[in-house]
């Protein structure tokens, strides 16, 4: 459902059913928890969440499962708590027919700023 022309990310959620909306809300929200000074953009056409102007995560909405996008190494290091799920070397794709795991989310967003934050 990307629409080329949607320029922040309630424009983005809110073009989903209500079920959906409420699963990305709840992403944005743990992600501004962890890191309530990140920025946020639309690039490549979905969410982005942005420190120290580079990209931290991207999610994404699809027809049976969201996508999430921290890096290569997140996934690399999380790889024993992502077996389940189908994923490549910068996405993860977390099922609609399974219950999200948001502490998943949590700390691969944590992993992901200490990364960052570690490059400054």
């Amino acid at each position: 459902m990307q629409d080329i022309n949607i320029t922040n990310i309630d424009e983005y959620i809110s073009n989903y059913p209500i079920e959906t909306q409420i699963i990305l809300k709840k992403i944005r929200k743990i992600i501004h928890e962890l890191s309530p000074n990140l920025s946020e953009a639309i690039k490549y056409g979905i969410p982005t969440f942005v420190y120290n102007k580079k990209n931290l995560l991207h999610f994404a909405a699809y027809k049976k499962h969201i996508g999430f996008y921290p890096s290569p190494s997140a996934i690399s290091h999380f790889q024993n708590e992502l077996k389940e799920y189908k994923q490549s070397k910068w996405t993860i794709q977390f099922p609609f027919d399974k219950a999200l795991d948001y502490e998943l989310i949590k700390n691969i967003t944590i992993f992901r700023l200490a990364e960052e934050v570690q490059k400054i």
